[in-house]
């Protein structure tokens, strides 16, 4: 079936990112990111909410799911187009003082450990599947990942906890905070503009992700979730776990695995499946009726 990338349906890497719900607790990681004000500083310099803020950022989780589910050549080519973009982006931070520069590795590790950590959270609340090996094969092959992104790999932390560990002292270190240009990411989700695909269940989903930030940004964030939310809160990720299996493909998976499983199967990819791919100018060529 030609090439399958660096990770291959038989991957950890597949299983997890192929699944709706782990996608929804992308909206974590990037509340995550967003509190380190240095993250932040460098999407504020690009314009991000000054032009569709929400195709922009539907446009860099495309790219960045490119590289699990893309040929070599199209991971290779989306880690470029990230590195080109981060390549312009410095300066001095308006709100610290701070000088900040988008491949500096320090933020970079902390952009890859936010999403990291989210997807395996979000795997474990919703799908359940990886055991503590399984858990650990994703983030070494999340790694490579990272690479193609100039992350150095001696920074990133060996193994699932280390990396937890490393997330838990960030937090405490006192340099996240959460300013006018992070409450303006959380508006995004608490409030979706009208062209945001799943808009109907964003609202819940942003709920559910600023419920599993870690507590301190959680406050940062000013979100008190009360007994009562979050017994609601677990209830809620209890009834997704329940019901994923029996969701079918077009809401249980995400469009590039979906894409897949119709070219094994020898049918046609709709229109739909292919919105994202062509969001970022991949090649057509892959969108051909396979046979047999």
């Amino acid at each position: 079936m030609g090439d399958l990338g660096y990770f291959g349906p038989d991957s950890v890497s597949w299983q997890v990112h192929r699944e709706v719900t782990v996608l929804f607790g992308g909206a974590r990681a990037v509340l995550m990111q967003a509190a380190h004000p240095l993250v932040i500083a460098g999407a504020r310099e690009t314009g991000f909410y000054e032009r569709n803020p929400w195709r922009r950022l539907q446009r860099t989780l495309v790219l960045t799911y490119t590289i699990t589910f893309g040929t070599k050549a199209e991971a290779h080519a989306a880690a470029d187009r990230i590195n080109d973009v981060h390549a312009r982006i410095s300066g001095v931070d308006e709100v610290t003082g701070m000088t900040y520069d988008a491949l500096d590795p320090e933020l970079l590790l902390w952009v890859h450990a936010c999403l990291v950590d989210s997807a395996l959270l979000f795997e474990e609340l919703t799908v359940g599947k990886l055991d503590d090996g399984g858990r650990q094969r994703f983030h070494e092959e999340q790694m490579l990942a990272a690479e193609l992104v100039k992350v150095p790999r001696d920074m990133i932390p060996s193994t699932v906890p280390s990396l937890r560990a490393y997330i838990t002292d960030v937090v405490s270190s006192g340099i996240l905070q959460v300013t006018d240009a992070a409450r303006r990411v959380a508006d995004l989700f608490q409030d979706p503009p009208r062209e945001a695909e799943w808009r109907p269940v964003l609202k819940g989903v942003s709920r559910l992700a600023f419920g599993m930030l870690p507590p301190q940004v959680r406050e940062m964030y000013g979100i008190d979730l009360g007994h009562g939310r979050e017994a609601a809160m677990r209830a809620a990720f209890v009834l997704a776990r329940l019901l994923r299996p029996l969701l079918p493909a077009r809401y249980r998976y995400i469009a590039p695995y979906q894409e897949w499983l119709l070219r094994q199967r020898g049918k046609e990819v709709p229109s739909r499946v292919l919105d994202a791919r062509r969001a970022v100018g991949m090649p057509p060529d892959r969108t051909r009726r396979i046979e047999g």
